[in-house]
């Protein structure tokens, strides 16, 4: 029989595959303890994970968000404010989502959509997908439209060193 090992907050080795956790109050049939295995353990442990880029506080009732009357109880969103010029951009709201460009230019600090030649404004004009369309295009404009050729693959690493006596 393994001695029986004790940790922190009721929990107890009974043998090497029997642990008891004492709870706190004993439930409403007269439980004060529960027999659990190991396995048993972690997966009651991993239940009380919460799931990942979930808020972690859930609103029941009148609070949750599809309740028929949750509008007479919750404020409105504060409305933007009304710029006093008709053509005046609207303000910036961070994005959901950031375009490859924006997400260079904040990383490298490199704009990549402004010319090199003249310094005006890149635009996207087509994506190429067919491999027929991007050879001719590429040969059009005097770049190589065949990859490179494959290097040969190295020998293996050498085991055994050879030392001259």
């Amino acid at each position: 029989m393994w001695p029986a090992r004790r940790w922190r907050r009721g929990l107890q080795q009974v043998d090497a595959e029997h642990l008891t956790f004492r709870l706190k109050t004993p439930w409403s049939d007269g439980t004060t303890h529960l027999l659990l295995s190991p396995l048993e353990l972690i997966e009651k442990l991993a239940a009380l994970v919460p799931p990942r880029r979930l808020n972690l506080v859930r609103y029941h009732g009148i609070l949750a968000p599809n309740a028929r009357h949750r509008r007479q109880v919750v404020p409105a969103p504060p409305t933007p404010a009304v710029s006093a010029a008709p053509d005046a951009p609207a303000p910036s709201t961070h994005p959901h989502r950031y375009s490859w460009s924006a997400l260079l230019a904040r990383v490298f600090a490199v704009d990549v959509t402004v010319c090199p030649a003249c310094g005006g404004r890149l635009r996207l004009i087509a994506a190429l997908t067919d491999p027929a369309l991007v050879r001719r295009y590429l040969s059009g404009v005097g770049l190589p439209s065949q990859p490179p050729p494959l290097m040969p693959p190295r020998p293996p690493p050498q085991t055994e060193w050879d030392f001259a006596a």
